[in-house]
């Protein structure tokens, strides 16, 4: 059954503070993918002050393993506004990625990204940082557009947050989840149970948590055969699928 992990950083960050802004690095990681029987994975960069070229190091990732890699490209709502598009443009074109990431952490998602998103047909990816009431807004003004909301909404595990998340996510037909950092296995179950594993990627928020045991609370729902390759790569690759471009022949070199 194909495996892809739909939630990984890469690259380099400038911040500083953290790993998450200072460096995610693969090798461990795509050590433990493969022990843990994980084929491809979707990059995303390390939070950065400068996304354009942190989404070109991506790029770059995801051309030296086409068939092992895919990315989305990382946008600021606010730093990065009034060029959201030709960064986005970029990004599909120049660097062959398939999707759009925002973080709650830079800024609140804006219009401009999801006009683009829907000019180039993308999902976003969009943690909101516990403000689940955002979904039901976006998935309203923009009913074309495919949201992801990674960690059921909150990677704080805000319990409150995440149960009023599974509401949101059986109702509304756009919006998705992935299956990162959610430690409550309650409310992953009851996210599946109410939503349908259709609603559902499977994710890492990788290199930092262990794929192995992300896969494992997959493995764990206890799934129809059918049902957990929706999850585990099914609904990642219906979601990209009008962007993602057929990968080259297998050429595999050093990894960054």
């Amino acid at each position: 059954m194909l495996v892809i992990d739909a939630h990984c950083h890469a690259g380099q960050g400038d911040g500083f503070t953290g790993p998450w802004d200072t460096s995610a690095p693969l090798r461990r990681y795509l050590r433990r993918c493969d022990e843990a029987g994980i084929h491809r994975s979707n990059l995303l960069a390390a939070f950065h002050t400068d996304y354009a070229a942190a989404n070109e190091e991506v790029g770059r990732i995801v051309a030296s393993r086409p068939e092992r890699f895919s990315g989305f490209a990382f946008v600021h709502a606010e730093r990065d506004r009034g060029r959201i598009l030709p960064m986005v443009r970029r990004a599909v074109t120049g660097l062959g990625l398939c999707g759009i990431k925002v973080h709650r952490h830079d800024a609140r998602i804006s219009r401009e990204i999801c006009d683009v998103a829907r000019r180039f047909r993308l999902p976003v990816l969009y943690d909101v940082m516990g403000e689940v009431a955002a979904a039901e807004l976006l998935a309203t003004a923009y009913p074309d557009v495919d949201f992801v909301f990674p960690h059921l909404g909150s990677f704080a595990d805000d319990w409150s947050a995440q149960l009023a998340f599974c509401g949101l996510l059986a109702e509304r037909p756009n919006i998705y989840t992935d299956t990162s950092a959610v430690r409550r296995f309650d409310l992953l179950e009851r996210a599946v149970e109410r939503a349908g594993p259709h609603k559902v990627l499977f994710g890492t928020d990788g290199p930092w948590l262990h794929p192995g045991l992300e896969l494992a609370k997959v493995r764990l729902l206890g799934l129809p055969p059918a049902a957990e390759a929706q999850v585990l790569a099914g609904n990642f690759l219906r979601l990209t699928r009008r962007a993602r471009k057929p990968a080259a022949s297998p050429r595999r070199q050093p990894v960054p």
